[in-house]
């Protein structure tokens, strides 16, 4: 399925007068050896917490039965895809730390790419199908029932599978065509596939038009229908005549709010304000934002504002630790 299984190579190869690089230097963090001991901890222990943290949602929807919904069942897929993003770029980046080398091969760089891509958008795709279910649940609560019924929610949650897949094998496929020379160091601590096209010594317009094209769809379509969707809760919660009542119908959505603020915040930040040649260290903590903190913040969101994610939570842990 993924193209690099066709690459064996992980050293220097001549061709001709031409030198293709098939390994990179990852130089995120490694400017000052002297913090990497910390960066080691410091980046360890957001990894441990944001795995521990989104399993333990994953299991508490799944143990629950009164959580067998559609917005805890994107929740558990968020949880899933959120360990499966910060997994793509973390171990390889505490490795290198640990060993004190910096090289990821060809092949290493490739699928690390690919899989980030998948991941990230199928972050942006959850967040919007569990923005879509809060607009059904306050908009249209009658017709919730047969609106989000299980059928549909495992599709929309299938598709948005399907097309995080394509577009990220078309993305490695074209980076798979271009020549890699000379220059072998990548600005970032993984694989980001706009530093990694600053390194290429071929065209690389197709790639770029694509980039910019599927950034547009895939981050500011969903974001669109985030901000339609809340623009209708917000008018609805408006119209209801007591307070308790739009507070209870307000604080459904917090969690969720919160977590797209935190993730588009910084993430379109990144994608819309650094330069890729002169990708800076204010750039890669924005980067740390949403790809390790974000994922490490959610769980906490969804269980300190949600009352039945708690109790489901302690009915987990005392299913866990009292036995």
């Amino acid at each position: 399925m993924f193209p690099i299984l066709f690459l064996p190579y992980v050293n220097n190869m001549k061709t001709g007068n031409q030198t293709i690089i098939l390994e990179f230097l990852l130089v995120g963090f490694s400017q000052d050896a002297e913090y990497q001991p910390l960066l080691f901890g410091l980046f360890l222990l957001m990894f441990v917490v944001a795995v521990l943290g989104n399993l333990l949602i994953i299991l508490a929807v799944s143990s629950d039965s009164h959580l067998h919904t559609p917005m805890y069942f994107f929740l558990s897929n968020l949880s899933f895809s959120d360990i499966c993003f910060i997994s793509t770029t973390i171990p390889k980046m505490l490795v290198n730390i640990q060993t004190q080398n910096k090289s990821i091969t060809y092949a290493g760089c490739i699928t690390q790419m690919y899989f980030f891509m998948v991941f990230g958008g199928m972050d942006t795709f959850l967040l919007t199908l569990m923005a879509y279910d809060r607009f059904v649940a306050i908009c249209h609560p009658l017709h919730y029932p047969v609106i989000m019924n299980p059928q549909l929610c495992g599709l929309l949650v299938l598709v948005s599978w399907i097309i995080s897949c394509l577009y990220s094998l078309v993305q490695s496929l074209l980076v798979l065509r271009l020549s890699f020379c000379t220059n072998q160091i990548i600005k970032h601590f993984y694989c980001e596939l706009a530093q990694a096209l600053t390194v290429a010594c071929s065209d690389t317009l197709l790639n770029h038009i694509l980039l910019y094209i599927v950034t547009c769809i895939l981050g500011f379509v969903p974001f669109s229908g985030i901000l339609y969707s809340y623009s209708q809760i917000v008018s609805s919660i408006l119209r209801i005549p007591s307070t308790d009542g739009k507070y209870k119908a307000f604080s459904t959505c917090g969690s969720h709010l919160s977590v797209v603020s935190l993730f588009y915040g910084t993430g379109l930040g990144v994608y819309l304000s650094s330069d890729e040649t002169s990708f800076s260290w204010k750039d890669m903590v924005a980067s740390v934002m949403y790809t390790v903190v974000t994922p490490m913040l959610n769980p906490f969101i969804y269980s300190l504002r949600n009352n039945d994610i708690k109790k489901a939570l302690q009915t987990l842990g005392r299913i866990l630790f009292v036995k």
